[in-house]
């Protein structure tokens, strides 16, 4: 059974940093590209950024030069690294990952980051 879970999320001031950690298990990590959303008040879900099963990355162009995703085969986890952070990049930051079997997306629960002076 697939199973995500997302921690890291908090309350963080403007300009600051906050790392988001994704526990994966119920499946092979290391063959399955990850990847981070997240979705405010009002709107809808949205990419971040993605990391593929080499390690190459992609991310939208809100977060370009700021986030840096990683991942940890060893520890089935996924990381983001979130730095110079603003009041728009506050949302519930989902981890996901498509089954190479038939395509289905799986989710995390969610966490709550919050950038607010």
């Amino acid at each position: 059974q697939v199973q995500l879970v997302e921690s890291g999320g908090a309350l963080v001031q403007p300009g600051g940093s906050l790392r988001l950690s994704c526990a994966a298990s119920g499946f092979t990590f290391s063959s399955y590209v990850m990847s981070w959303y997240r979705q405010s008040p009002g709107k809808e879900r949205e990419f971040v950024a993605t990391i593929a099963t080499s390690s190459s990355t992609n991310y939208a162009d809100s977060v370009k030069g700021r986030f840096t995703i990683s991942r940890d085969n060893a520890k089935n986890t996924v990381y983001l690294q979130m730095n110079s952070l603003k009041p728009e990049d506050t949302a519930v930051y989902y981890c996901n990952t498509k089954s190479i079997r038939n395509g289905m997306d799986y989710w995390g629960k969610g966490t709550l980051v919050t950038v607010s002076s």
